[in-house]
Order: C-alpha cells, then structure tokens, then sequence
C-alpha cells in the first residue's frame, strides 16, 4: 500500500484493496471501521476503464470480499454498497448477476452479515441504457436506478434516522402550523391519534429512495417520499476544475449526497470510515466534511490528481471552521 494523498482526518491508497487486510495499514485498524462505504465495479457485460470483471468471474471475486470487509468492521460497524443492474450481452432481459453477487455477499460464510435494509437511488437523468433496447428498438424502459444495500455484523448497528431526516413537505408545514387535522382509523386500518402528527421534528423520518435531482425551496421533489439531492452538480468546484485542467473525469463517481446521507446516518464525528474503491474519492472528501476519519484505496494512478482537486475545494475549509 502506498500513501498517495493525506490530510488531518484521512489517507488515500493506491493498492489492491482484496489485499488490503493483510498489510500493516490493515491490520492496524482490523475492528475499528465503523463504515464502509463503497461502489464497486458493476456486473457490466463489457468492460470499462474503471477495471471490472465479468459473470461468474465477478461474482466469485465480490462474494470473496465479505469476511475481509467483515474483519475491518466494529461490532456495531456497516457495509452499504451501491451496485448497479447487470443486462444479458446481446439480449434484452435483465442478468441476475447483481442480485446473486450481493445475495452471496450477505450469505458468505464466515462473513456473520445481514441485510439491514435496501434502498434504491433513482436518477431521472441518467441516459437511456441499455441503449440497443431502449433508444433503437424501443422494447425497454430506460434503466434508471441503482440498489443500495446496507449490511451489518449486528441486528442493531449503530444508526440513527433524526440525523438524516427529509424537509417536511409543504402540507406537512401548513399542518403544523394550524396544530389540527382529521384523526381517526384510516382505511389501511390505522388508528391516527389526535396528536400523531403535531410535534415539529425538524424534518420527516428518510424513507428508502433516493431521487438524484436537486430539491430547493420552491418546489416539493419529483417523488413525495424520495430524499432528494444533486447529481450532476454541473458548477460546484470540483467538476469545474477537473474541465479547466483538461483532466478526464471518473466515468461512475458516488453522488456526494449518497455518502453524505449514509456517513451521517451511520457514524459519528471522529468514526472511521473506508472506501476501498474509491475512485476520485467522494467518500473521502464527504467524510472529511462532516468531520470523520477517513481511509480510501483505488488501484490506479489516474485517479489521483481528482483527489487532490477534491480537497483544494474551498468547502472543505468552510466545514473545517466548523467543526
């Protein structure tokens, strides 16, 4: 493992993280992660220059990286990977790859994992794909989702939903403004009680879908239930640099808003937090941000003039005032 970029709270690796428990750096905080939060190569049917594998190639290797990630993790530590669908080469019907490799992942032995919870992060803007059946032959829908499992050695690791609450929609403002509304037993057989809904806390309880479009004050998100955020982000410092030094950008970066919803649902300040495919280090700078210790780990060398852009970004500095 070589140190290929660092800061007061973190470090960023180039090395082969399947070999990552077996290094000094490894070892060194074996059951101290408090989160690992990551997106792996997807179970794509071609390659892409990220690096990825293929069928039972690929679900060998991702199953395999359960009990190493398991041993890093504290007791009440999580694991919340993003994985992206998997499509038959040459055919219009969806492989089971993805589901197979994060079932295997969960049941691998050894590992003591559970599901905790799956969430789904949708992207309205993501391009029309696989684009042979949706755009040419118009037989498929566009594929425009992404699952996001979180995982777990302990039934109850540490989380904590009041941390990660959703703005209350505009009815819900107007309701707890008048301090009334119609109690009773609702059709699906619920008994609302006068008083349910009329404590302000700051915010709705997240529900398990992510939308990937900026919500601002005007206007209430494109999905009621949705926790929406920015994907695209087109003029934040990070993306405008990397186009003014003609730098190439990682083709499947993390939505900053999908790290910060997990790294604030699931640790503390001063918890640590792993990537260890980190790319150009979403993870990292997020967790940075909010005040956690951080380690990331990407096996190519491209990556890396990212990362530093990432931490030149002014916010960081703002958010370090803070904390």
């Amino acid at each position: 493992m070589e140190i290929k970029f660092q800061t007061e709270l973190g470090k960023y690796y180039k090395g082969d993280s399947t070999l990552f428990s077996s290094t000094d750096v490894g070892k060194s905080i074996e059951g101290k992660v408090q989160l690992i939060l990551t997106s792996p190569p997807f179970p794509l049917n071609s390659k892409k220059s990220y690096g990825n594998l293929e069928g039972e190639e690929y679900l060998k290797w991702f199953t395999e990286l359960a009990p190493i990630f398991a041993k890093l993790l504290r007791d009440d530590g999580s694991i919340v990977i993003e994985l992206g669908n998997a499509w038959e080469a040459g055919r219009p019907i969806q492989s089971l790859l993805h589901l197979e490799a994060l079932i295997g992942f969960v049941k691998k032995p050894l590992a003591g994992l559970r599901l905790c919870q799956q969430f789904i992060c949708y992207n309205p803007s993501r391009l029309p794909s696989p684009a042979q059946w949706v755009t040419v032959n118009h037989i498929r829908t566009t594929d425009s989702f992404t699952h996001v499992w979180w995982m777990a050695k302990s039934d109850y690791p540490k989380a904590d939903t009041d941390k990660v609450h959703r703005p209350y929609s505009k009815s819900m403002q107007d309701l707890l403004k008048k301090q009334k509304y119609n109690p009773g037993k609702r059709p699906s057989q619920h008994n609302i009680s006068p008083k349910s809904f009329l404590t302000d806390r700051g915010g709705s309880i997240s529900h398990n879908l992510f939308e990937m479009e900026a919500m601002d004050k005007d206007r209430d998100p494109r999905l009621p239930n949705a926790f929406s955020f920015s994907n695209t982000q087109s003029n934040d410092y990070f993306l405008r640099t990397c186009r003014e030094r003609n730098i190439q950008l990682h083709p499947a970066r993390m939505p900053e808003g999908l790290a910060s919803f997990f790294i604030q649902f699931l640790t503390d300040p001063g918890d640590l937090v792993l990537d260890p495919f980190a790319g150009s280090n979403t993870t990292g700078y997020v967790a940075e941000c909010l005040g956690r210790k951080w380690l990331s780990i990407d096996t190519k060398d491209e990556y890396i003039e990212q990362v530093k852009i990432r931490f030149e970004d002014p916010l960081i500095t703002e958010f370090s005032k803070r904390r």
